[in-house]
């Protein structure tokens, strides 16, 4: 299934003044999608993650998402949504599956957490249209986003705006884009599960290096 075609098929009809929660997890994430879809949609980014585990870090991603957000030239002001923070929402998920690798069962219903928590949102403030920054990285399961999406598009009165952000150069215009605001760009998914999956992975090339 090609999600970046069904999104650019969805949007020849979107009309003038229509509205998009956008869930994010970065600034990163969020500059090359905005970039595409800002001058299509109002949008408000929805700052829904609480498998960030550090609380520091949380904060840190949220200031940088508020910073590039107030820098942008966009056809519609972008406003940003602070959810709530409260790890155990995600730790509560994440029960039995503690020791699975990343991009497993874990991050799907990860996914489907915060997905769901924005549409929800997106339901209760009287959005058009609902979707998630995620696919932009190459880590991430565009297949598994896009059937939640799908799914919860069945159960809450708002649309599922389908995509796959990495196409076209998605991921790499990020890159530029981070470079170009000097933005911080972090090196885990932000649990503290995939923390220590990467910090393992460090240590076993430096012992492998030396």
């Amino acid at each position: 299934m090609n999600y970046n075609l069904l999104m650019e098929e969805q949007m020849k009809h979107i009309k003038e003044g229509t509205k998009l929660l956008l869930h994010a997890c970065c600034a990163p994430c969020s500059s090359a999608v905005l970039e595409k879809l800002s001058d299509f949609f109002k949008i408000s980014i929805l700052y829904y993650n609480p498998n960030i585990t550090d609380e520091e870090e949380y904060l840190k991603r949220l200031n940088e998402i508020k910073k590039f957000t107030s820098n942008i030239n966009s056809k519609y002001k972008v406003d940003v949504i602070d959810g709530r923070y409260d790890p155990k929402e995600f730790f509560e998920i994440a029960k039995g599956l503690e020791n699975t690798k990343e991009r497993g069962p874990r991050c799907f219903k990860c996914y489907k957490l915060r997905l769901e928590e924005t549409a929800k949102q997106a339901e209760i403030l009287g959005y058009d249209y609902f979707t998630t920054t995620l696919s932009i990285s190459p880590y991430k399961n565009s297949i598994w986003i896009n059937t939640i999406g799908e799914e919860l598009n069945k159960g809450y009165k708002v649309k599922y705006l389908y995509s796959d952000f990495k196409k076209n150069n998605g991921y790499k215009r990020s890159i530029e884009l981070s470079k170009e605001y000097n933005l911080y760009r972090q090196d885990f998914c932000g649990c503290i599960y995939s923390k220590k999956e990467r910090e393992e992975k460090i240590k076993n090339e430096l012992v492998n290096n030396n």
